[in-house]
């Protein structure tokens, strides 16, 4: 796509920062949308369905984390990358932000240049909406890839982004031991960096949510789908 056939949407408090990343999206050819709460960010993408969106932590109200776990919500941003932008790195931090459905986490103060670069990474990540009857059958349950739930026992679970698409990795390679490189390449991407817990995180919620032992650890290397 040519930038200006993208959207993506700022989200942040304070007017300074909306003007500056604002502006410097602009000048690439991007189409720009803003908002300075989590309330008026969920109105303006669902009227606007950006591509990706840059979402602002600590904010009044409705802080980012619940912002980003009910633009999870929304069917017609499946496809949309989430990145939030924070001052705080820590690991705990980026793993909440990861477990509220985000793909990545930007760190600020950021350069002008190296923002527009990360820019470019998320939206290589960007993915189209899935056609209808995308649906994985396995023993015990079924992965619905359209509305990114999995169904057990009749009952829908709702997984977050990385949490679902991690799931639906392993699955794919079922009985293949996977590497945590293999898993950060696929599942978060070669140019995010995560804290090294953050896989761990994942798969015991995964467990704990779905309620199964398919996912095997092998120590030291990886993980593995047991279809037995």
């Amino acid at each position: 796509m040519e930038n200006s056939e993208i959207t993506i949407l700022l989200v942040d408090d304070e007017p300074d920062i909306l003007e500056f990343l604002g502006y410097n999206l602009e000048r690439e050819g991007y189409k720009v949308l803003k908002a300075k709460n989590g309330e008026k960010a969920l109105k303006l993408a669902r009227e606007g369905k950006p591509h990706l969106i840059i979402l602002d932590v600590m904010m009044p109200g409705m802080d980012g984390m619940e912002t980003c776990t009910r633009l999870r919500s929304l069917p017609e941003l499946e496809g949309s990358v989430i990145a939030f932008l924070s001052a705080r790195g820590e690991d705990y931090s980026q793993i909440a932000g990861f477990d509220a459905g985000a793909d990545d986490y930007i760190t600020k103060p950021i350069k002008p240049k190296l923002f527009i670069s990360r820019i470019q990474a998320l939206l290589r990540r960007y993915k189209e909406v899935p056609e209808a009857g995308n649906i994985i059958t396995l023993k015990g349950f079924t992965i619905d890839k359209d509305r990114y739930v999995v169904v057990k026992d009749n009952v829908e679970i709702t997984l977050v982004r990385k949490e679902f698409e991690l799931l639906q990795f392993l699955v794919s390679r079922p009985d293949k031991v996977v590497t945590r490189e293999e898993i950060f390449a696929n599942v978060w991407g070669e140019d995010v960096v995560v804290g090294d817990r953050t896989i761990d995180v994942h798969i015991r919620r995964i467990r704990e949510k779905l309620g199964i032992e398919s996912i095997k650890t092998i120590k030291g290397v990886g993980y593995k789908f047991d279809e037995q």
